[in-house]
Order: C-alpha cells, then sequence, then structure tokens
C-alpha cells in the first residue's frame, strides 16, 4: 500500500508539470477523484499513513503509552523460590548472630552478678561474725551488770549475793532471765542460809506477803525435789499446820515458791506467775 501511494504521488506531480496550468479540468479532476487528495492538499511535505501491520506493531511496543518491553529473560518459578529461600536463610543467620550476642552479653552479666554476689556473701558473713561477737560481748556485759547489781541492790549472804525481781514471771521465765543476769535461782542450802534469805525477803516486801519462786522443784520426779542447778535438795522448810501442809500439790504443783512473811515454801503451779529469787556469786 505505501508503494502504491508513493507511485500515484509520483503521476500527480508528472501530470502538473506536463500539463498546461490554465486547464484546472485535469488537476480538479485528480484532486477530487484521487483517493489520497488529503495527503496532496497538505503538500509535497506530507507523510505517507502508517500500514495496519506498522500500526499493529507499534501498538504491541507502545500500548496505552504505559507498556514496558518485554524481559527477554523471564526466571522461572523454581529460580524465584530458590531466591526467597537464600534470602529467608540469610534473614535467619543474621537473627541467630544477635542472639549468640545477646547469649553471650547475658553471660558476661551473669558472671559479674554471681562475683557481686559472692563478694556480697563474704562480707554478710563478716558481719555476722562481728553481730555474733557483740552479742557474746552483750551477754557477758549483762552478767557482768547483773552480778553488780545483785550485791549493789541487793542483800550479800556468805559468799552469795540474793536480789528480788518484782515482774511476774514462770517458773521456766524466771530461771532463764537470772541466768540471763550471771546468777540462777536462789536455792537455800541449809537452814543459816534460809533464814537470812527469809528476812531478806520479809524485810523487801513489808508489811505486805509475797510469793517468791526459789530454785526447787520435783518435776523430773514427783517427790524428788532438786535444785535449778541439778543437785539434790537436803534442807526442806515446808510450811507446818494443820489446816494446810506443804507439799499437797500431787504432780499438778511440782515448782516451789517461798512466802515473803514467815519464809515457808509452798508447791505451786510452775507456770504461775509470780516474783522471784536470784542469787549471785560473789
Amino acid at each position: 500500500m505505501a508503494k502504491a501511494a508513493v507511485l500515484t504521488t509520483v503521476l500527480c506531480l508528472s501530470a502538473l508539470s506536463l500539463g498546461h496550468p490554465g486547464n484546472g479540468s485535469l488537476e480538479n479532476d485528480m484532486r477530487i477523484g484521487s483517493p489520497d487528495r488529503g495527503r496532496l492538499a497538505q503538500g509535497e511535505g506530507a507523510q505517507p499513513l502508517p500500514s495496519a501491520e506498522e500500526k499493529a506493531t507499534q501498538e504491541t511496543v507502545r500500548g496505552d503509552g504505559d507498556s514496558e518491553e518485554p524481559d527477554p529473560n523471564p526466571a522461572s518459578d523454581f529460580e524465584n523460590s530458590y531466591n526467597y529461600i537464600l534470602s529467608r536463610l540469610a534473614a535467619m543467620d543474621q537473627a541467630i548472630h544477635r542472639l549468640n550476642v545477646g547469649h553471650y552479653t547475658l553471660d558476661v552479666k551473669m558472671s559479674q552478678l554471681l562475683d557481686k554476689v559472692t563478694r556480697l556473701d563474704g562480707r554478710i558473713g563478716e558481719v555476722e561474725d562481728t553481730v555474733h561477737q557483740v552479742s557474746l560481748l552483750s551477754k557477758e556485759n549483762r552478767k557482768e551488770v547483773g552480778r553488780l547489781e545483785g550485791c549493789q541492790k541487793g542483800r550479800r549472804i556468805g559468799q552469795k549475793c540474793f536480789l528480788v525481781y518484782r515482774t511476774y514471771e514462770s517458773y521456766a521465765g524466771a530461771s532463764k532471765l537470772c541466768q540471763e543476769r550471771g546468777g540462777r535461782m536462789a536455792m537455800p542450802r541449809d537452814r543459816r542460809e534460809q533464814e537470812a534469805l527469809a528476812d531478806y525477803a520479809k524485810t523487801f516486801f513489808h508489811p505486805g506477803n509475797w510469793p517468791v519462786w526459789l530454785g526447787i522443784n520435783d518435776q523430773r520426779s514427783e517427790g524428788l525435789y532438786l535444785f535449778d542447778d541439778g543437785t539434790r535438795v537436803s534442807y526442806f522448810q515446808w510450811r507446818k499446820h494443820y489446816l494446810s501442809s506443804q507439799p499437797d500439790g500431787g504432780k499438778r504443783e511440782n515448782c516451789v515458791a517461798m512466802s515473803s512473811d514467815d519464809g515457808d515454801w509452798w508447791d505451786n503451779y510452775c507456770d504461775r506467775p509470780m516474783y522471784y529469787l536470784c542469787e549471785f556469786d560473789v
């Protein structure tokens, strides 16, 4: 079709050059009858119309103006999957590396923490030793103060000092407090010591009458009276009266108290709270 258009153009130009200028019929006929009159009206510089094959080729290349040139080497599905797996493995490797770094950092911090805990444990041990020593010194000091207090505030009888404490305690509580003060519960071992102790208690509580714990009990075996240090009692000062002779408590009353008005002994319940007497060696 392009060749025909070129041939027609050549023929038209030849006719125009050979014809008379006044002869307008041939020119008009050619312009009217020619299928390419539109191109001739536009002048010699008109371009030939593209063919159908050219239009199809141009539309394939351009499309709507957005089409891209087709990839000469399109990737297969296998290659895409392979590349995806490689990228995921690379990401996993980076994550594992970060995890290893974090684990190493945590291990270092844990080692540092254990080292600090070890040093702290050593210092705590030193502090505990110091506290223990202070406690021992405090106990020894309290015993020394108790002995001095017993002789300064109480009464000296032979090689002992006796002191009444006006706080209510059970037999066990009184025994413990006397020991913490560096002494023991009062244990009159003969008549002379018993009479001197009774006179001191009577003077202390005058004009009242208050029972006080002595360091005597038969808790180990009924009727077997022992001093608080475990030695056996050889002298007794039980109350003797036709209405209330002592001891009369049987297995219920196993601890001994002394009345302050006359110095007689009474057996009592060991958990009964009452005043108590301590003795200290001079």
